[in-house]
Formats: C-alpha cells, structure tokens, sequence
C-alpha cells in the first residue's frame, strides 16, 4: 500500500528516505549512550562525595549533593536505558509494549527518592529496610502486569455493511490463552498508540475502528469474554485497525503497561442511506418526472386523460366519454420493466470546505437515491470516473455501486469530462437517466438537460439556503 509523502516526509512524521530516518534515530541513540557515560560517573562522584562530606560533618551538604546525584541517575534511567533497551534484543522479548508511571506512579517514586536521601544521609538500617520494599514493589508490579498482558489474543467481529452515522453492535471477543493464570484489570484502548515497531510502516493513513475503551475486570485461565460494543463511523470511507491495545495498571496503578496485538483488519463504510432533507426535497420532482417517462403502451391501466389527435381510436374509453360527455382515452404503462440510470459527477469547481461538503451531500443523496430505487424494484445501472454498472436489478449492483460512493474523491477535472459517462443518443432513450453533477447549469448542452433528469448540486443547495434549511 503506498504511503503518502509531504514536504520530504512521511505522514506519520519520520522522513521520506527510511535509511536517512534510521541514521538519524542512530545517531540519537549515540548521543543518549554517551550522555549515559558521562552523566553516571558524575553521579558516582557526587554519591562518594556526600558520603565523604556527611562522615565530617557537613549534612546540609551532604543532603543536596545527595540528591544531585540520586537526580542524575534517575534521569539516566528513565530517559536513556528504556531507549536503549528498545534497540536491543530486549525488543524481541517485549514485543511491542509501552509503559508509563500515573500520577500515582510519580507520588510513589518521589517517596522512594525521599527515604533514599534519608537512609544514605542517616544510615538507618529500618530506612534501608523500607527502601527495599517499595523497591521490590516496583519490581513485582512490573512482573505481575507483565503476565497480565501475556496469552491474550482479541478478535472484532462486524456487520457485512457498514454504514456512516449509523450506529450498529460489534462483538469484542478477548481470549485467556495462558495455562494456569488469569488476566486481571485488563483495557482494550481505542485510542491510536504513539509507538510503532522500527521497520514496519503503519497499515494505512485512515482512522482506527474502535473509537472507545472497554474494561475487563476479570478474565479466567483459558476463557474468553466477548462484549458487545455500540460504535459509530461519522463518515463514509476506509477504516483500518494495524493493531489493537490492551494495557493494564494491576496490581498496584504505579505503571500502565499497553501491549499492541497485531490486527490488520480494515472496513469499508459505506455512505449514509437514511433519508435526509435533501434527499426528501428532490423525490418529489423525480418522481414526477420518473412517472412521466413510464407512460406508454400496455395492458397495466396508468392514467385515464383527455383525447388527443394523434391517440388511437381503440384506446377511447367509452364509458367514461359518456359519463363527462367528452373523448376521454386510457395510458398505459410501458411494456417493459422500469429502467433507470444514475451517473454521478465527481467534478468540483475548487476545494474549498464549502465545496467540499457539497461534494460528500451529493454523494449522500446519491446513496439515498440508489437506496430509493432499489427499494421500489427498478431496473438500474450506474457510472461514475472510473466504474460503471451494467443495466440489471437494483438488488445485484446495490453494494458495489455503494462501495463505490464509499471511495469516490472529487475530482479538478475539465467541465467537459462528463461525457465520458454518458451513452449515445440513441442509447440513451431506452431508459430514464438522472444525473447528479456539480456543473454549472449553462455548462451542459440543451439536448442532454432534455433527455435526462439533472440535479445540479448548487442549485439544490442554494434551494434549501433560501428555504431556511
């Protein structure tokens, strides 16, 4: 799958060359390592020094070297060795996991910082006790969460057809696979991870399927629980998954660990079908116009109207001439079935916002319409740039025409590019075709506004403008 590139870089913000990216996060990596070697030397100095100046007596001074020291090497330890420990084999035996101190993390941290001053300033064996245990607490929630994150495997089951502003139940099924032990206080995050795995480039640039986090409390041995999620696609397109996030703050909340569990999925959504003003504003001309063409010659009783010339004597209806006391005749409707053809018009005048909402309103009623006409039973056949449905049952060519509208992107092309969509002349009058377009009124022959049903997408929308709508 291609990956966009703009101004030298790539959308996800590393640069357009991978082995200039790779140089540049190496040479990161260089200036972090000896930054290292400097910085832990210092601190150890610094250790001996406070413990050279408390044996004399001076503890103020002691105490702030102390802590000097104790800051060095805790800036080393969080901002240099989980860099460096990425690029190791370390990776390979934590793929893909992410970790960050809370807020109650951070308090806890700050306490042990305190009671470590204390303990190598004073010397007091119970100090050096405590400090060993709020050690061993870190130790132990990092291997606890750990295991909480290993054996899981998620699933995400959806409907066949998606479509936008739409709200539907999707079904997350989370699996248990460890042996003997369950997974407890586990997340799956919505939310996009910032950390990505050197090498791999993300699945693609569309926005992520699951939009909200669901929390599991309790996840038995060899189990799985399988909620049910209401979610929401605000617009028509492609939505990718590259991986999902479970992450986890047990046992003690001082670090959320989040692991991603690769995915790959992604999900066509289809535009919006569901009625809208618009689309109920221009049913009644169509319909009007579609009713029109259907008039003709068969033994389906239409209409009953006034005599013309040209009407055929054996089509009078005597009885009802004799009720008004004028020649009145029956029509009837066509011989063969209901045929239609819709051709949407990707060509914008500009990309301006307001250009390009009425571009996704008309791919709307163009969904709306399809919808419409597939429901009443019609014969219909669709082009569009780049795509075109044969003339056969609403019902067959429904869902591709649709997954077409899902994917179309307006288009900068010449005003005359509409003909390329259009059959001949003589083609043309075999079925009612309606043509949806953002061209100007003036822009399209006289003969063809005579032959087809045009919704000019401006028009429309200065209509509603003026109606208050």
């Amino acid at each position: 799958m291609a990956v966009q590139v703009q101004s030298g870089r790539l959308v996800d913000g590393s640069p357009a060359d991978p082995r200039k990216w790779r140089a540049g996060k190496g040479r990161a990596a260089w200036r972090r390592f000896f930054a290292a070697l400097l910085a832990l030397p210092l601190a150890l100095f610094l250790a001996l020094y406070a413990t050279g100046l408390s044996q004399s007596g001076q503890y103020r001074m002691a105490a702030a070297v102390a802590s000097f020291s104790l800051l060095l090497t805790a800036l080393v330890a969080v901002r240099v060795v989980p860099g460096l420990a990425r690029r190791t084999a370390l990776e390979h035996w934590m793929p893909g996991v992410e970790y960050e101190f809370t807020r109650e993390g951070a308090v806890y941290l700050a306490l042990i910082a305190i009671i470590t001053v204390a303990a190598v300033n004073t010397g007091n064996n119970l100090l050096l006790i405590i400090l060993s245990c709020l050690l061993a607490g870190i130790l132990v929630s990092g291997v606890m969460s750990r295991i909480v994150l290993q054996g899981l495997k998620l699933e995400l089951t959806l409907p066949d057809h998606l479509f936008a502003g739409q709200a539907f139940v999707a079904r997350l099924r989370l699996k248990n696979q460890k042996q003997f032990l369950p997974s407890l206080s586990v997340t799956v995050l919505g939310r996009p991870g910032t950390r990505r795995k050197r090498g791999r480039r993300p699945l693609s640039s569309a926005p992520a399927i699951l939009n909200q986090d669901i929390y599991i409390p309790y996840l038995p041995r060899r189990s799985s629980v399988s909620p049910d999620v209401m979610l929401t696609f605000p617009k028509r397109g492609s939505y990718a998954q590259e991986s999902f996030r479970v992450s986890t703050r047990f046992p003690f909340g001082f670090v959320r660990k989040t692991r991603s569990i690769p995915c790959g999925r992604e999900v066509l959504v289809l535009p919006c079908v569901q009625p809208t003003k618009k689309f109920l504003e221009v049913l009644p001309q169509l319909g009007s116009e579609l009713d029109n063409y259907l008039k003709g010659r068969s033994h389906d009783l239409y209409a009953i109207r006034d005599y013309r010339p040209s009407d055929s004597a054996r089509h009078v209806d005597w009885k009802a001439t004799a009720r008004v006391r004028q020649l009145k005749v029956r029509e009837f409707t066509r011989e063969d079935e209901r045929r239609l053809r819709m051709v949407f018009d990707p060509w914008v005048p500009d990309t301006r916002r307001e250009t390009l909402e009425s571009f996704e309103n008309s791919v709307t009623l163009c969904a709306c319409l399809a919808w419409y006409f597939y429901e009443t039973g019609i014969n219909m056949a669709f082009a569009t740039d780049g795509f075109e449905a044969p003339m056969s049952a609403a019902g067959q060519i429904l869902y591709p025409v649709l997954e077409k509208l899902a994917l179309v992107k307006p288009a900068r092309a010449p005003t005359s590019a509409l003909g390329r969509l259009l059959p001949d002349s003589s083609a043309q009058m075999e079925y009612f075709q309606v043509i949806i377009s953002h061209q100007p009124p003036e822009s399209v022959p006289a003969g063809l506004r005579r032959s087809s049903y045009f919704l000019f997408m401006d028009s429309v929308n200065r209509r509603r403008d003026t109606d208050g709508g």
